[in-house]
């Protein structure tokens, strides 16, 4: 019945659905970037430089005469892989200090939301730069730091919902039956508060892309020559007067993306609240 209604919801939304659709394209395109008939991204003409978009190159060359069509196809593989594992990271992280906070309560709580407010005190693009500036600027480390910078969001949802649902029947059911702190925290309360964190982590995808995409662009992100939205803006810009496709297009995959993530977590937000699926 809830299901049926969730449904009801998020196709009576045209933005959700619109960003839905996006992110499985997205999807598809990523994953069948090897299998498609495009260009090889890597590949170097010497007699295409900075070629305007046409039949042989739908988005134009770059300065090096590679196609830019086929680079931002396999930007989207980067851009989507750092977003999961970096959301993911900072997920796992959340829901293992929120859930301590908000069931054990006490100086553990105090203790955990203190070193969250601390975290919180810092703009978290200028501490990945700090990081960055001491470590080698690859995928891996902009996965690693993006998660490392981003979980005090799901840990304070976590927490919320920890402290709401601890003091349920179910919960106070289960612990007279004799079953232990653990088994309670991972099987009755965790379940029961994974809605939140769901929407939060589709939301933090976006904001992901877009970090990757703005430290690549200041080129302490994904390192050419593998392809980057980011990186692609880079040589966008010093070709800007002449080249304006370098812009245009890896622009537009980053406003689409980010987008269409945000309208698809808006909508599930409102979908799965029964108070604003009710004034729908």
């Amino acid at each position: 019945m809830i299901q049926g209604a969730v449904w009801k919801s998020v196709r009576q939304n045209p933005l959700t659905l619109f960003g839905g659709f996006v992110v499985l394209m997205l999807f598809v395109v990523a994953l069948g970037a090897p299998y498609f008939p495009v260009h090889d991204p890597f590949s170097i003409d010497a007699d295409a430089v900075l070629e305007a978009p046409g039949l042989g190159h739908p988005f134009g060359t770059d300065e090096l005469g590679r196609d830019v069509f086929s680079r931002v196809i396999y930007g989207a593989r980067i851009s989507l892989w750092v977003g999961f594992v970096s959301v993911g990271i900072a997920i796992v992280i959340g829901i293992f200090l929120g859930a301590v906070a908000g069931y054990y309560g006490g100086w553990m709580d105090g203790l955990i939301m203190r070193f969250v407010d601390v975290m919180l005190c810092f703009p978290t693009f200028f501490l990945i730069l700090a990081v960055i500036a001491f470590l080698e600027p690859n995928i891996a480390t902009i996965m690693a730091i993006i998660g490392l910078t981003g979980w005090m969001g799901v840990c304070r949802l976590v927490r919320a919902e920890f402290l709401s649902l601890k003091e349920r029947d179910f919960v106070q059911s289960a612990r007279a039956l004799g079953v232990g702190n653990l088994g309670i925290i991972v099987h009755h309360i965790l379940p029961n508060s994974l809605t939140p964190v769901m929407v939060a982590a589709i939301l933090g995808i976006a904001g992901a892309i877009l970090t990757e995409s703005a430290l690549s662009f200041l080129g302490i992100g994904v390192q050419p020559p593998t392809p980057s939205w980011g990186n692609i803006l880079t040589s966008g810009k010093d070709n800007l007067q002449i080249a304006w496709w370098l812009s245009l297009f890896p622009g537009l995959a980053i406003l689409v993306t980010v987008l269409s993530y945000n309208l698809l977590g808006e909508g599930l937000r409102d979908a799965l609240d029964p108070r604003l699926r009710g004034s729908r």
